[in-house]
Formats: C-alpha cells, sequence, structure tokens
C-alpha cells in the first residue's frame, strides 16, 4: 500500500527487496518507494510477502529504503485494515492514517537535543577555577542542559565550555526529549465496592462474549468499576484502554487514574500536538505504559497485550467519525475483542437503541445498576412549561422556577450548571420590517452574532462578519437579534447576579489548549459559581458542590429533522440532570420546554429509560429505522449546482434498476441535504434503507464512482452506513 490518497490506486502494489534489506524488513514496516510514471518517492507499508514475482510484472521496482528501525503497524493493525476498508467504504491508505499518528506522515520523529556530559577526569591545569566549578555542575546536572542552557543558568564562561570540550572533559551527547505529560497528581485512593458494583465486576471477567453493557444510572459508579477492571488487567500484565466521549472528560479520567495507578498513563486526544501525539504513541509501542485515557483515536493505540477497552458514556455521538474512515469506535472496539481477544465494557445511564436492542437480543451482557454508589438519591426532576411562562407575561430566558432555585442556590453558596446546546449570543440574525435573515454568503445557514467581539459568525465554515445595524436588503434599522445562546444566558446571569462568578464551556472558550482542563479545576476548586455550557458540561462531570441542573431549553435537540432527535433529547436531559446532587447535598433539576408532553421529555423527567425504550422501538419498528434495518447514505456535493444535481439524478436512476427486484431496499431522494450549501458547495443526498449489507454497499459505491467518473474531480462524494446525522 502506498501513500497516496487517489481512490484509483487504492490497491496492493509489488516491489522488490534489495538484498541489504532481506534480513532487516518485514510485515508492517514503513519504505520509501518509487512511485508512478515519475518516480516520485512515496512512503509505503509492507503488508504481504511474496516468494515469485507475478508473471504480469515486466519491470518491477525496488523498495529505496527503510523509514524505521521497527515495523509501525503490528499483524492485528493489517487485519482491522482488511476489515475497515471493507466495513466503511473507505481506502487502505485513509485506514492506515486513521491508525498511525498524523506526525509520522509529516516528517514528526523523535525530538532530539543537545546536551553536555562529563567526560575525561580532570588533571593539570584543569584542576582550577574555573574548570572544576563547571565540571561539578555538569556532574550534578548530568545529561540535562546544553552549552547555552549551561552557561546561561549557571553564569559560566562559554569560552571555559568548550576549552574542556576540546580536551574530552565535557562531552556532548544526544538526549531524547519527552513531550509527554510527566505530572504528578494527588493520590485518589482504592475504593470499597459495593455488591452492586461487585457483581459488575464479576460478570464482565466472567462474560463469554467478551462484550458488557453497563447500564447504571448517574452517580452509580461506573468509573471506580472501570478501575478496578484495570488493576485487575495490571496484575494479569494486560493492557487497558479507556474512551471518555469529549476532551473536557479527559482531565477529571487522567486526575483519578493517574492518583490511583502512578504518571505512566497515556493520554490520547485530538488536542496534543503533533509530537505529543507521537511520543505518546510511541510509548505505547514500546511497552513503557499499560493504560491508556484518550478520546475516539485512542482505540488504535498499539497495545501488544490488550485485556480490556472501555468505551464510557458509549451512547455519545462523537464517538462517530466523520472523515473517512467513517468508523463507531464502539464497533472498532468489537473488531478488536476479536481479533485481540479482549473484554469490552460499555458503560451509560442512557445506552443508545441500538445497543440496548442488542441487549435485550442476549447479544451483549446487560449488566444493570439503579442506585447511585453513595446511597445518594437521584435529583428532583421538574419541567416547567415556558408557554405558561409566556402567558403569565414572564420574557425571560429562565423561568420563575428556575430563578429563584439559582438565586437559592447562591445564597447557600451552592453550585449551579445551566445547559444549553448552542453557543453564541443570537441564534439567527433579523430584519424585523422585511424578514430579511442574515445568512452566511458560503453556506444555507443563519450567522450567529456573539457580543463578544461584535460579530456575526457562520458555525460551519467559520466564515465571521462585523454585526450590522441597518438591513441589507431594505435598508431599515429594525435588525432584531433572535434565540439564545450561551454567550446570552452568561450575560443575563451577570445582569440579574452581578456578584457571582461565571464560566463558560463551549466551543469559543476552548480552543486553546489546557482550556479544557483550567475550566474544569476553577469550577471544581470553587472559583465559579454557575457554569455555563453546551453538551460538554452534559456528560461524566463530577462535582459534589453542584446542587441545580438548569436545562434552558429542551427542545433544540427535539426538533431537529433527524429520526434521533427523541433519543438525544431523552439523552442530553437525563446526562445533564446527574450533575447534581453527587455529593451528600440534594440536587434537582429544571427543565424548560415548550413540549413538556413529549415522550422523552416526560421519561427523562421520571428517569424512566425502559419505558422510554419501549416508546421508541416500537416508533423504529414501525418505520424501520435501525436498528431494524440500515441506513445508506450518498452525500454529494459541488460548487457547480447544475453538474451536480445532473449526476445525483444519474445515480438514482441507476439504483433504482439496481433496487426494483428488491423489495427490502427503499429509496429516498435525492434531494437537497438540510443545509443545502456549505463553504459554497451544494449539497444534495440519496438515502437507501433496508437490508444494506457491506458487500451490497460496496457495489453501490462502485457503482456511484463509475457513473461520476467523469466529473469526478468537480464533485466531492461521501458514503456513510447509519451516520451519525444527515443535516
Amino acid at each position: 500500500m502506498v501513500n497516496n490518497d487517489s481512490k484509483q490506486v487504492d490497491r496492493i502494489f509489488t516491489y522488490a527487496i534489495p538484498k541489504e534489506l532481506l534480513e532487516k524488513i518485514d510485515l508492517g514496516f514503513r519504505v520509501k518507494v518509487p512511485f508512478g510514471k515519475g518516480n516520485r518517492m512515496v512512503y509505503g507499508f509492507v503488508v504481504e510477502f511474496y516468494d515469485v514475482i507475478d508473471a504480469s510484472i515486466k519491470k518491477i521496482k525496488y523498495i529505496k529504503s527503510m523509514c524505521d528501525d521497527f515495523p509501525v503497524l503490528r499483524e492485528k493493525d493489517l487485519k482491522l485494515i482488511t476489515i475497515m476498508r471493507e466495513k466503511y467504504l473507505c481506502t487502505y491508505i485513509e485506514c492506515i492514517k486513521t491508525i498511525l499518528p498524523n506526525g509520522m506522515f509529516k516528517g514528526i520523529s523523535n525530538k532530539v537535543k543537545n546536551v553536555i556530559r562529563t567526560g575525561e577526569n580532570l588533571k593539570d591545569r584543569f584542576c582550577k577555577e574555573p574548570y572544576v566549578l563547571i565540571y561539578n555542575i555538569v556532574k550534578k546536572n548530568e545529561g540535562k542542559f546544553n552549552k547555552n542552557e549551561l552557561s546561561k543558568k549557571f553564569s559560566v564562561s562559554m569560552s571555559s565550555i568548550n576549552t574542556m570540550i576540546k580536551h574530552g572533559f565535557l562531552e556532548q551527547g544526544k538526549l531524547i526529549v519527552n513531550r509527554y505529560n510527566e505530572r504528578q497528581y494527588k493520590a485518589y485512593e482504592e475504593k470499597i465496592l459495593n455488591d452492586d458494583q461487585k457483581k459488575a465486576v464479576d460478570m464482565i471477567l466472567n462474560c463469554k462474549k467478551n462484550i458488557s453493557l453497563i447500564h447504571g444510572i448517574t452517580g452509580s459508579g461506573k468509573t471506580e468499576i472501570y478501575m478496578n477492571l484495570v488493576s485487575i488487567m495490571l496484575q494479569q500484565g494486560k493492557d487497558s484502554i479507556i474512551l471518555v466521549p469529549e476532551i473536557a472528560l479527559t482531565p477529571q479520567m487522567v486526575e483519578r487514574f493517574k492518583g490511583r495507578f502512578g504518571k505512566d498513563i497515556t493520554v490520547f486526544h485530538s488536542k496534543l500536538s503533533l509530537g505529543e501525539k507521537y511520543d505518546e504513541w510511541l510509548r505505547v509501542k514500546n511497552g513503557k505504559v499499560k493504560v491508556a485515557i484518550g478520546a475516539r483515536s485512542a482505540i488504535f493505540l498499539p497495545f501488544e497485550n490488550l485485556g480490556l477497552i472501555v468505551i464510557d458514556e458509549e451512547h455519545e455521538t462523537s464517538y462517530k467519525s466523520e472523515s473517512d474512515p467513517k468508523y463507531m469506535a464502539k464497533e472498532i472496539a468489537i473488531l478488536k475483542s476479536h481479533i485481540e481477544n479482549c473484554k469490552v465494557v460499555l458503560g451509560t445511564a442512557t445506552p443508545c437503541i441500538e445497543t440496548y436492542y442488542e441487549a435485550m437480543r442476549d447479544e451483549v451482557e446487560l449488566i444493570t445498576m439503579n442506585k447511585r454508589a453513595d446511597g445518594a438519591s437521584l435529583p428532583k426532576i421538574e419541567v416547567v412549561d415556558m408557554r405558561e411562562e409566556l402567558m403569565n407575561n414572564n420574557r425571560s430566558i429562565f423561568s420563575r422556577k428556575l430563578f429563584s432555585s439559582i438565586k437559592e442556590k447562591i445564597a447557600k453558596k451552592e453550585q449551579v450548571i445551566l445547559f444549553l446546546n448552542r453557543r453564541g449570543f443570537s441564534t439567527f440574525v433579523s430584519c424585523r420590517k422585511c424578514g430579511y435573515v442574515f445568512k452566511c454568503s458560503n453556506c444555507d445557514i443563519a450567522l450567529t452574532y456573539h457580543s463578544e467581539g461584535d460579530y456575526l459568525s457562520c458555525h460551519y465554515c467559520g466564515n465571521k462578519q462585523k454585526a450590522l445595524r441597518v438591513c441589507p436588503s431594505c435598508g431599515s434599522k429594525y435588525v432584531k437579534y433572535f434565540g439564545i445562546g450561551t454567550e446570552k444566558v452568561e450575560r443575563e446571569i451577570k445582569k440579574y447576579f452581578p456578584k457571582v462568578n461565571t464560566l463558560r464551556m463551549d466551543f469559543d472558550t476552548t480552543r486553546k489548549k489546557d482550556s479544557y482542563e483550567n475550566i474544569y479545576n476553577k469550577f471544581k476548586n470553587g472559583e465559579a459559581d454557575i457554569l455555563i455550557g453546551t453538551q460538554m458540561v452534559a456528560k461524566g462531570l463530577d462535582f459534589s458542590n453542584v446542587t441545580l441542573v438548569g436545562v434552558i431549553a429542551a427542545d433544540l435537540s427535539l426538533n431537529l429533522p433527524d429520526f434521533k432527535s427523541a433519543e438525544r433529547t431523552f439523552q442530553l436531559i437525563t446526562q445533564v440532570s446527574g450533575r447534581a446532587g453527587r455529593g451528600k447535598k440534594k440536587g434537582e433539576v429544571v427543565v424548560q420546554t415548550y413540549n413538556p408532553d413529549n415522550y422523552s421529555i416526560k421519561c427523562a423527567a421520571s428517569n424512566d429509560y425502559d419505558d422510554f425504550y419501549k416508546k421508541e422501538i416500537t416508533i423504529r419498528r414501525d418505520m424501520n429505522y435501525p436498528p431494524f434495518s440500515n441506513i445508506f447514505c450518498i452525500n454529494m456535493s459541488s460548487e457547480n449546482e447544475n453538474l451536480l444535481i445532473k449526476n445525483i439524478q444519474n445515480v438514482a436512476i441507476n439504483l433504482k434498476k439496481i433496487i426494483s427486484k428488491n423489495d427490502k431496499i427503499e429509496l429516498l431522494g435525492p434531494c437537497p441535504c438540510v443545509i443545502s450549501k456549505i463553504k459554497n458547495n451544494y449539497r444534495w443526498q440519496i438515502i437507501l434503507k433496508g437490508d444494506i449489507n457491506n458487500k451490497y454497499a460496496r457495489k453501490i459505491k462502485k457503482l456511484v464512482y463509475e457513473i461520476v467518473k467523469y466529473d469526478y474531480n468537480s464533485i466531492r462524494i461521501s458514503m456513510d452506513i447509519n451516520p451519525i446525522n444527515m443535516l
């Protein structure tokens, strides 16, 4: 396989091995090879060996050199790559680039620093000052500093240092600089498991299926179960991977795991630099660490003796990749379980419908935990009908109940979390005279107003423009900001509670590398009274002094044009509600909605997952949605709308011919996507729903590319089986 993104070269190429490499090269090695008519040097990966050259190959090329002194891919990885390519309709190189650290393709390797060490013992005229002083300093700080650092830090002569190097009393050497976190954490003592936790650990260890689902309410002690399992794996000499859905949760998990097991735990997520990722990957590759904590991509870390994969909050959509290969972390974990014979534990208070359906069919071991670990009760959830608030002339974003509860908790020195799944100040800006809506010039999406900086922003392409006070369509000054975002919630809180300290956790406040951890630590340490955030605050976070959670607008996720909207609403309300009352103080939750009778909101308010599941699975069965079918989404985009429409209509005509004899597959479309334009590209889609397996999907992919081949450079094609959203 060669490092070339073109789908036309997505195959295995044959190269000869030069004699000098015969004894060194093996499966999984990265090599440099001449490729194409111009023999341009590219990376290649050794995936197969042949004793006899195929007779059809006339002029075989030779491998030029090896890039590393170790194989970057294991045989287990090669098996996984082959399966992923078929399952996710992607190329070999897309799989390889997903498994290996990005820096490896951009020239990143070990960071090396020149350092000074002691050489021969001092003698003759060198036994005098300043040579003795310099020699002793270097001896005390062996291999820590280079010449410049030594001279500046200890105020010693550079000339004397150079003289000592010249005569061999000091030597210059190389030091590999570690680019990973070696910070020490406060000890996190092991807790005695309660009966439910002990039972869960036993069931997981003795599960013949190797796949377990812990359906445990918020605060039921799932993290302590994970840590107990990791401890058992370490005793058995096995490795563990712990996945969390958001980087925001990583600091909390790292704090606990490193506090329990020491510093030698790798942390792997997208906020790391290319160098940091490479070093963490290499630590795993070299067997220096036995445990990894991270977001989705950590699932591919090359542990040699993998015994356990934990996917915390398994229902989260962030476990699905939006770029090729469009993998789901849970599916990769199950594949690795078959390849590497390891345990997989899925944990959540709100399992995704498909996972729970598998548990009901006994395909996954189900472990139910209905009590909080410390005996605390679940918070009381009160649903407020915002229609009644309007009838009572309350036009504030806070209901009377939520406002009074915030006031009460602040007076008691307790903390509050306010959740709104939309960032910015206003969700759209419109002219009240002519109805003009300020939209992005590149995308079919309304611009969001941000008060900090006074600008309008597109949350899809990132386009920004200065906020206007005059309508560009009719020239009127009746420009109004509609809807609310996290910025507006923060401003309203400061207006009503000027002495209260607030923190905001959303995409805008967490762009910098350590911002998640800084916000987490400040709130944990009581430096803020109210945390306002998007879905980042809805999962996993554990603050003992939070006694009130306010859900500002529960309808935002409910009104999305997606068959999973009810499920996501139930999950979000249940998860964010679980942040309240996790300490000794009782918690309460206020859910504001214009749709209080919806079953997802009513079930979340009563914390009744089983009732929600029964209602939702009935709808899914009646509508033939997953888990009763697969959805295959074909998305095509282009700057040339006419060319796009012509091609996608042609695809649809040919697909109808293929599925006309198959009454188990339904074709919907072609039609514009809900968001019909992003970054100046028009977007159309076709949706196939029904009994679609991997083989059938690859047949469809081949057909689509065959039809579009003459316009391939002008049209972007994306295909996904069971996409997270179809907007």
